[in-house]
């Protein structure tokens, strides 16, 4: 795979992963699934459903990225979006957001940390370029 170019437009990144994705559930399967390997334990996910019988869809997600926290949760069809910043292990900032700028931020700071990872490189070019489909 070529390398990404730097000046992609991690907006219009954003626009396609969306349209790719029919509802929020898809759309968080579709991140999850791309980042879970390279994230690790960085990226928690809850699924839907009771103690005995557990969906498999996705109900929130919280990704932690260098000092900021990403955390989505599934509100009827809306996805419910905060970006905190964390300060020496204490989160000094919480900011509610859009959808669209959830994504965005979420691609630039993986964006940021595919400088120097390529397990991260490689997941934003599947995102970026629709490898995850």
């Amino acid at each position: 795979m070529a390398p990404m170019d730097e000046s992609y437009d991690l907006s219009l990144a954003a626009a396609a992963l969306r349209s790719n994705s029919a509802d929020v559930h898809a759309l968080l399967k579709a991140l999850c699934s791309e980042l879970s390997d390279t994230l690790g334990d960085r990226l928690r996910t809850q699924r839907g459903g009771g103690r005995r019988h557990k969906s498999d869809e996705i109900s929130s997600v919280k990704i932690a990225m260098a000092n900021d926290q990403f955390e989505a949760v599934v509100d009827g069809g809306d996805l419910l979006c905060t970006v905190g910043h964390v300060s020496g292990g204490i989160r000094i900032r919480n900011e509610t957001v859009d959808m669209d700028q959830w994504i965005t931020r979420l691609l630039q700071a993986l964006q940021a940390e595919a400088a120097h990872s390529d397990a991260a490189r490689l997941a934003l070019e599947n995102i970026v370029i629709g490898g995850h489909q």
